[in-house]
């Protein structure tokens, strides 16, 4: 092993390749283990480091380069997945929650660092370590249906206040260490520090809606732009005499709004929570000397239990003050602790910039690592027991509210069509062995509302248009619309066949859909939907999704729809979104007679009067909107989603099942219990989604 080892050339392609490889492979066994996947990183870093293989070199410029990077990403992510619209709507509990969960822990650690002997900058960056939080309990929350509580909403906001407070103090503590402290250079680089903050925050706001207007579609450019964006404003925090991840977190919050959910967003956290994010977390395992944390554990075991023991005191006594002042009762309580426990990205992140610098000792280090290891475990295992006892706020259903009218607004043209044009469901065809089938659906559900089906068939374009590849590429399309013209007359329902010559396929769609006024898209389902290269560059369905101004209908069909009997619709919450999807499944059940089964899969902890709540709020969704059908609600209280759905799903000829974006949890791994559900079903599916805006 050792002679393999030592016969590996000292490139940088080896330490990517290595890099790449323990990404892969590391963060899902760890996974299955119960334990972060961010601990799998930190454990194969000791193990390919100096104390272990010595296969990676902390000190490698390679390997710097590509931890610089990942803070950077990190921080940026960081930044982009706070939700800025729920903290505007509970900004003042938010900064109230936020002050308390900042100061508290910034004065006990500050006091920790005192006692043990350390001076009072070093003290006060301790204390700042203490104040950040990383909400890895997020996708929790969301699995549970408990975003909307106004105590995790309050928690999200914080976020806000304590990693710009705590970044802050970063950078004024490393400013005044590398320099000589008075008054004046303080106000100075205050002064700076809020100019430049000023700049990143407004000046990339402006400019990346300039140029995503004028660049419209393109999105290889923008992100392109939004990566300048990040790495010009970390090199600007170097030029004012702050740390770059400032920078990086600041920007990410200036390009919240532009980048919203976009595909572009997608890319650009896809890129970074695959290759650079692990990156930086192997390259933290890397430079943890074992002998020294083994030391620090036991030589040092009294300021590694007191920075533990203050972090857990000081953000309970914070969750325990908004308790008092905003009358939250005790589970809302202990769920914004546990959410604010982690102490991960800013934290780990800030501890190497001062261990960097020679402000923080290698003790303080090992201490921050272990800390991380205790709360990313313990905010996760205390979010998961004590956010299902969270009220879940009970949506505003009568026809008279404007949240209502908003609910349906978006899917209006499939139900009160005759107020308006004429219904039109627009089917793009390109696969003459799926497209009977396609041409079948659209026509059930036009003639149920008495409308019209477009069939589209999209060529692409070429430069010159006398090319003979597109001559015979239009006679194609045009077979395929005859085709199409003759299973519509079968079911007695006019067919406008439109032919369009377009560069981009999913361009070419939407640009029809909204020329035609349609208020439908049925499309073929793609197995290159879910591949690797369409997470990383968007699939078809991805692209009409986004650019869209209706509905799309996804489906994957194994049977002519005039024989679907049996629907089954899972339901996580009743929103907006998954109303509507109901909606679509009665339209479509009412177009065969078929019958409706809407399954909840809830936490086995779930109590029986939460499941009866939220029985009776979905009974109430379907009797007061849409074609009455013959529907049933079935609960199951299990773990496993997938697995209930997969496994009710074949005694039923069709699922629908809600498209819901991809989205990172806590910057490292991309979650999709949609895709998994997807490649285990065995009946015909349609995935329905929605339009962005």
């Amino acid at each position: 092993m050792e002679n393999i080892i030592q016969g590996l050339p000292d490139s940088p392609i080896v330490t990517f390749t290595i890099l790449i490889l323990v990404s892969l492979t590391i963060p899902p066994i760890f996974e299955k283990l119960k334990l972060p996947g961010l601990v799998g990183l930190l454990v194969a870093g000791v193990l390919l480091g100096t104390n272990g293989f010595q296969l990676l070199n902390p000190n490698s410029e390679t390997m710097k380069l590509f931890a610089d990077i990942g803070k950077i990403y990190l921080m940026f992510v960081a930044g982009l997945e706070i939700d800025l619209e729920e903290f505007r709507r509970t900004k003042d509990r938010s900064l109230g929650f936020g002050f308390a969960t900042f100061t508290i822990p910034l004065l006990t650690g500050t006091s920790i660092g005192l006692i043990f002997g350390f001076g009072l900058n070093a003290s006060i960056l301790i204390g700042s370590l203490l104040a950040s939080h990383t909400l890895l309990g997020y996708p929790i929350v969301n699995r549970l249906g408990v975003v909307k509580n106004e105590a995790v909403t309050v928690t999200i906001g914080a976020t806000i206040f304590t990693d710009i407070a705590a970044l802050l103090v970063l950078a004024i503590c490393i400013s005044v260490y590398g320099g000589e402290f008075s008054l004046t250079t303080l106000i100075i680089q205050l002064g700076a520090l809020a100019l430049y903050s000023l700049i990143v925050l407004v000046g990339l706001d402006w400019a990346g809606k300039e140029y995503f207007r004028r660049t419209g579609d393109e999105e290889g450019n923008q992100f392109l732009f939004i990566l300048l964006a990040v790495f010009l404003a970390s090199v600007g925090a170097q030029v004012i005499n702050i740390d770059k991840i400032v920078g990086a977190f600041l920007t990410g919050l200036a390009v919240n709004d532009v980048l919203g959910h976009s595909p572009v967003e997608e890319k650009v956290e896809f890129v970074g929570s695959t290759l650079f994010i692990p990156f930086f977390f192997i390259h933290m395992g890397l430079l943890i000397d074992v002998p020294a944390f083994v030391s620090s554990l036991t030589t040092e075991l009294p300021l590694t239990l007191a920075i533990v023991a203050g972090l857990l005191g000081s953000k309970f006594l914070a969750a325990f003050v908004a308790k008092l002042l905003y009358k939250y009762n005790w589970y809302e309580a202990l769920t914004m602790w546990s959410l604010s426990l982690p102490q991960v990205a800013a934290t780990l992140a800030a501890a190497l910039v001062g261990v960097d610098a020679g402000l923080l000792s290698q003790a303080v280090f090992n201490s921050v690592i272990v800390l991380m290891l205790v709360t990313s475990i313990l905010g996760s295992v205390l979010t998961a027991r004590v956010a299902r006892e969270l009220t879940i706020p009970k949506p505003e259903l009568e026809p008279q509210t404007d949240e209502w009218r908003l609910t349906i607004e978006a899917f209006e043209p499939l139900h009160s069509h005759r107020e308006r044009s004429q219904f039109t469901v627009l089917v793009p065809i390109y696969n003459p062995l799926s497209q009977r089938y396609l041409i079948e659906m659209a026509a059930l559900l036009a003639r149920h509302e008495s409308g019209i089906i477009v069939p589209l068939s999209i060529t692409q374009a070429h430069v010159h248009m006398d090319e003979p590849q597109l001559d015979v590429a239009l006679e194609h399309s045009d077979r395929l619309l005859e085709r199409a013209i003759e299973v519509a007359k079968e079911f007695k329902v006019e067919a406008k066949p439109k032919v369009r010559i377009d560069d981009d396929v999913a361009e070419g769609i939407s640009r029809a859909a909204r020329e035609q006024k349609a208020n439908l898209i049925v499309m073929g389902w793609s197995d290159a939907a879910t591949s690797l290269r369409a997470r990383l560059f968007g699939s078809l369905v991805d692209n009409v999704f986004w650019s869209s101004h209706c509905p799309v209908a996804m489906v994957k069909l194994f049977d002519e729809p005039i024989n679907i009997r049996r629907i089954l619709v899972p339901v996580k919450n009743i929103t907006p979104q998954a109303i509507r999807t109901v909606r679509f499944a009665q339209l479509l059940a009412d177009t065969n007679q078929a019958k409706i089964a809407l399954l909840h899969v809830c936490d086995r902890r779930t109590s029986p009067e939460q499941i009866a709540q939220f029985e009776s709020e979905i009974s109430d969704v379907l009797a007061q909107g849409g074609p009455q059908v013959s529907a049933r609600i079935k609960t199951v209280a299990y773990d496993n989603v997938p697995k209930v759905i997969v496994r009710a799903a074949q005694s039923f000829d069709l699922v629908v099942l809600r498209s819901t974006r991809r989205r990172t949890a806590g910057g490292l791994a991309v979650s999709d219990i949609t895709t998994e559900m997807i490649k285990q079903l065995t009946c015909s599916i349609v995935l329905f989604g929605e339009p962005h805006t």
